[in-house]
């Protein structure tokens, strides 16, 4: 012992142990994993009964003696004392009190704290994803229909910060619900690997004793067991997978935030935030402060570093069960659900309420000189020009208006007809109309009638092919929460059953 230390070294637990290590653990499991713990535990009990490794002797009591601990005990009063090691433990010396070693040791038979801890993780993380997809879900319908709204309205699309084509907000709403539903078929195929059952693996190498891991499976409301049993303690792919996923939607969602929190500043205006989103400066009273967009930005960022924490704390760790990838970790991994959650809930309360400010739109697309595009591609269908050609035209043209500060659709054609005689030696079968029609910011929209335009055709297939999958995402969302209250209610029934036993 170290000079002027007193503590015990001699007994389990070392008061500094129990402090920073197992008292943390012991109120993680409180606050995340008691219910996990009943369920495996009478899930068990029931498998180990229907196959016979227990008699109804033997799981009557070990029944009535759960049931007495769930009634008993008021998990929430628990001050850890240091007198079990856990809360598995816990629960453990409280059947040993009520029903002796012999039996009440029995219902760990051919299981292991490996099996039941990766159990506990993946119940934990379904708990959270289902939740977190009916929002995403939720967010995607919405982002549809307000494409839907917005399928003619007008805006400028920018690219390296600057001016670039006109569009329909629709069209680029379009884009960001598209990026959401593969960001939503990740984070399925992750649920579909969470939703896979450990247990049936005990330690590493499953059990000689003829378990039914089938059926734990199915009594847990797993879709199936995860095949190798070395995989189920090991392989931590199934919390990676999720974090990854979970990384990415927000990530994603980041950057249609940032463009937001652009178009609503002064400068570009081109989006309005209606007064219910708005706060005014404690000093300035002419400022409208569109903060809950910043409030999702750094929650999305929050979400971000999160997922990637957890990524990062499972980097270079042994291919076996390992304390980095249980408790302490899967508390802290449950953050990116809460902040995700809030930006989810934030954002499509948000994006109906939106509104473009036309005038700013007409204004600043006149300024940009944004639809000089379809001038050159006009030029080469209906002059025989090269596109390169038609491009040098173009841009003269643009030069000129913008030098002037003028309307392209005004004062564009003498400069067009100067340009056209210049560049390729001769005059336009354009007239001024047509002139001011090919490069009127309609005409722009109008014309891009292609698969993934903006033109109404084409937008109008595009969101009715988002809304067929968004359904198919809802229907497979229904069926998950039908076969898990089926699995509830088939536990409940056989756990019953051994309660009534005689």
């Amino acid at each position: 012992m170290t000079e002027g230390t007193s503590q015990d070294t001699s007994t389990f637990p070392n008061p500094v142990y129990k402090e920073t290590v197992l008292r943390p653990l012991f109120d993680g499991a409180k606050a995340h994993h008691v219910e996990g713990f009943r369920l495996i535990d009478r899930a068990h009990l029931v498998m180990l009964h229907e196959t016979g490794i227990l008699t109804i002797e033997q799981a009557h009591p070990i029944a009535q003696a759960l049931e007495a601990i769930d009634r008993d005990i008021d998990v929430d009063a628990l001050t850890y004392t240091g007198e079990v090691e856990d809360f598995f433990f816990l629960i453990e010396k409280q059947l040993r009190t009520r029903l002796g070693p012999d039996l009440a040791g029995r219902l760990h038979t051919a299981r292991s704290r490996n099996d039941i801890d990766h159990t506990l993780f993946k119940i934990g993380l379904k708990a959270r994803i289902d939740p977190l997809l009916e929002r995403l879900v939720h967010l995607a319908e919405t982002l549809a229909a307000v494409a839907e709204r917005e399928s003619r309205t007008m805006i400028v699309a920018y690219t390296h910060g600057q001016p670039a084509q006109p569009t329909v907000f629709g069209h680029y709403l379009s884009a960001v619900l598209e990026t959401l539903l593969r960001d939503i078929a990740r984070l399925e195929a992750a649920r579909d690997i969470v939703d896979r059952s450990p247990m049936g693996a005990a330690a590493i190498t499953t059990s000689g004793f003829p378990i039914d891991r089938d059926l734990m499976a199915r009594l847990l409301g797993f879709s199936r067991p995860l095949q190798n049993s070395y995989g189920c303690i090991a392989s931590v792919d199934y919390i990676t997978s999720t974090y990854a996923a979970i990384e990415l939607i927000f990530l994603h969602l980041g950057r249609f935030i940032q463009d937001l929190q652009f178009w609503t500043s002064f400068e570009v205006g081109q989006i309005y935030v209606p007064n219910a989103f708005v706060q005014i400066s404690s000093i300035m009273p002419q400022k409208r402060n569109p903060v809950p967009i910043e409030h999702m930005r750094h929650l999305s960022s929050q979400t971000v570093g999160r997922a990637q924490a957890m990524l990062t704390i499972m980097h270079n760790t042994p291919f076996t069960d390992m304390n980095d990838s249980e408790g302490e970790s899967q508390g802290f991994g449950y953050g990116a659900f809460d902040s995700g959650a809030r930006v989810l809930d934030l954002l499509a309360a948000l994006v109906p309420t939106l509104r473009i400010d036309a005038d700013r739109v007409r204004q600043n697309i006149r300024r940009s000189c944004i639809t000089v595009t379809e001038l050159a591609d006009s030029l080469v269908r209906l002059e025989g020009l090269s596109f390169r050609e038609a491009h040098e035209i173009a841009a003269e043209v643009a030069r000129a208006v913008v030098g002037i500060g003028g309307d392209i659709a005004v004062d564009g054609y003498g400069a067009f007809q100067e340009a056209l005689r210049q560049c390729a030696g001769r005059t336009t079968t354009v007239g001024q109309a047509q002139f001011a029609e090919i490069v009127s910011p309609e005409n722009f929209v109008a014309v891009r009638d292609r698969f993934g335009g903006p033109a109404p055709r084409a937008l109008a297939q595009a969101i009715a092919g988002y809304n067929e999958e968004i359904s198919g995402v809802r229907s497979r969302i229904e069926e998950a929460r039908h076969r898990a209250a089926a699995s509830t209610k088939d536990l409940e029934t056989r756990f019953t059953a051994l309660l009534g036993a005689r």
